[in-house]
Parts: C-alpha cells; structure tokens; sequence
C-alpha cells in the first residue's frame, strides 16, 4: 500500500505483530531522503533503507512507548556510520531518547528534506505528553485515535482523551489517518456491539473483514469516516449513550460520561 499528496509518499513498514512504522518520501523520484514516523524496530527500518536505496533524514515521534521509540538509538549510529545527518523530533512533556527537537503544540516541524511541513497537536491521554503530527492532507496520531477506535488510556484522564479526540474530529473530514496498529478489525467487532444499527459501520466492518482476508492494510482511514463509525467519536449519538447508559445501568449520560463507560468496557472486552 501507498498513498501520496501532493508532494509526499507514504508508505507503511510492519513491525512487531501490529505496529505500522510510517515511511515519508518526496513525491519527486530523484529526491531518496526519508522521515520515519515512530520508529520502534530499527531492523525492519534499516531494511527498509536500504532496499529502496534511500537516506534517513528524521524521524517523528508521537509518544515514548517502547514499540514507538525502540529503534531510535541504532538508527542513530546507523546513520552517523553513514554519514547522515539526522534530527529526532518528539514531545516536549516526555522523556524521549535522543530527542534533538522537543515539540509542544502548534509548533511547526519543517522537513524541508521532503518539501513538507507538520503542525504539532498535543493529545494526552494515551500518555500524558502524546503529540500528533498534521497538514491539510494528513495526520500521524500515533495511539490516540485508530480506526474504529481510539487507545487505552494509561497515564491521562477520561477527560484528557476525550478532548484529544474531539480536537482530531474537527480536523477536514479528508485527512487522511495513519495510525501506529492494525487494529481495526478488532476495534469493529467491538464498535457493532455498541452501535449494532449503524449502516456505516456495518458497511465497513464488511470491507475490513475482506481487506483482511488478502492481509492488506486498514489503514490510512480518514476524520470523516471516523466520524461516521467511531463509537469513541460519536459519544454524542443516541445509540451510543443508550448502549453505554445499558451496559453501565445507568437512565442518562453525557458525553464525556459515555466516553468513560465504552473506554472501561472496551478494556474488558
């Protein structure tokens, strides 16, 4: 799978069982420098390199989990054995290794390697200083949102989430979503069980299910389609208050309420 804008490539390196390392190259074939988007096995991304003859340039991390930041360090001496020049951006309010440039939000991250920019969202939730990386195409939002769902929250609040989450849906509905996993197909079965009437949804879950089947990949989604079948993006529905109201035994429930009740009963399901 690739896709592409207007002046780059985007490609996904598998690691470990689910992870989706992103690949950011120039649209231009003469141009072979690369930006790695949440590098946690070095081995797969020095592969990746050097199979397509390219050169690392950056790397853009959204969060310090280890599947997320593992690969830093041996990329860096890779790279020094090379020659390369190299810049790690991450967040500001976590303890990245060898984060040359520390991010917070609104802070613009100028690749002029690939002849893109990135505006820094900040999302704690996940973890307390998660950040996301977006333009008017795209958006690398690491374990905050994924298709169908959203991450387990470890170190923020309910709140904290949920507001994450609400800033990432009034994105333009064509951004096109990279997140870190494939999960997806889990994430549906779960989503038909808490909005079951959902005609989106279940058109969706039907093309995932197919996607799955060849083992091609779920991912970029887009904010408008989360929008439509997101359980955790839609806490302002009827359907998913009742489903959360039911489960939870209780007669009402605000938004940020259902949030909480589908986020606890999503980490049991």
């Amino acid at each position: 799978m690739m896709t592409s804008n207007n002046s780059i490539s985007i490609k996904p390196i598998p690691a470990f069982n689910d992870n989706y390392i992103w690949a950011l190259t120039s649209a231009i074939k003469s141009n072979n420098q690369l930006v790695l988007v949440d590098p946690g096995d070095s081995d797969v991304c020095i592969a990746y390199i050097e199979s397509h003859h390219l050169q690392l340039s950056a790397i853009l991390i959204t969060h310090h989990h280890p599947d997320h930041v593992g690969g830093i360090e041996a990329l860096l001496a890779y790279a020094k054995d090379k020659n390369w020049p190299l810049t790690v951006y991450g967040p500001k309010n976590e303890k990245i290794p060898h984060c040359d440039v520390l991010l917070s939000e609104n802070d613009t991250v100028a690749l002029t390697c690939i002849d893109t920019s990135f505006k820094v969202l900040e999302l704690a939730g996940h973890t307390l200083g998660h950040i996301a990386y977006s333009n008017e195409d795209v958006l690398f939002c690491g374990d905050t949102l994924f298709s169908g769902g959203c991450g387990r929250v470890f170190e923020g609040t309910y709140l904290q989430m949920y507001n994450a989450l609400n800033k990432l849906a009034e994105l333009p509905d064509n951004t096109l979503v990279y997140c870190a996993h494939e999960y997806t197909q889990a994430n549906l079965t779960f989503a038909l069980v808490v909005d079951k009437e959902n005609e989106a949804l279940i058109k969706y879950a039907k093309q995932v299910d197919l996607l799955r089947t060849q083992h091609k990949a779920t991912i970029p989604t887009s904010i408008g389609l989360e929008k439509k079948i997101n359980p955790f993006l839609r806490c302002h529905t009827n359907s998913v208050q009742l489903s959360a109201q039911q489960f939870d035994n209780k007669s009402k429930t605000t938004p940020l309420d259902t949030f909480a009740i589908i986020r606890r009963w999503k980490d049991k399901f």
